[in-house]
């Protein structure tokens, strides 16, 4: 039998940690085309997310892929993140988390990912899911394989 991979458990861990402490979580996504996020909040081929439960509604941190909803710029967006592309996780306001390495992604189950809003070739941060919201100083980040 293959043992799961450790990556969704430990963000969904991390998610919990920065929830019960009052921290914002955000994630750092390598975008491709299997990524459902808006093309305009893309910066260098990655985007950040704030999943925090006060910026997302249905919220799926699932072990192949996150998905939830939530605003920019007051338009209401579906976002789907391949676990697979997740490059970081970590608490906004002390940096605190943890890096992952980034492997090909899986291929949205709803359809393809490329028919929809997905990756474009720039990406950004977005706080309450607002691109000037950057995460204050450097997050400490731990590679895990």
């Amino acid at each position: 039998m293959q043992e799961l991979p450790r990556k969704p458990y430990l963000i969904r861990a991390l998610h919990e940690w920065c929830t019960d402490n009052g921290y914002t979580p955000y994630i750092v996504v390598t975008v491709d085309k299997n990524t459902i996020v808006p093309p305009a909040h893309i910066q260098d081929g990655q985007i950040t997310l704030n999943i925090s439960t006060l910026a997302t509604n249905r919220l799926v941190l699932g072990n192949e892929y996150i998905e939830f909803q939530t605003r920019f710029g007051g338009v209401t967006e579906q976002i789907y993140v391949p676990v697979a592309a997740v490059s970081a996780i970590y608490a906004r306001e002390t940096g605190a988390g943890m890096g992952f390495e980034v492997a090909p992604s899986e291929p949205y189950p709803g359809g393809d990912a490329s028919d929809d809003k997905s990756a474009a070739t720039s990406s950004s941060s977005s706080g309450d899911n607002k691109p000037d919201d950057p995460p204050p100083g450097r997050p400490r980040l731990t590679v895990v394989k």
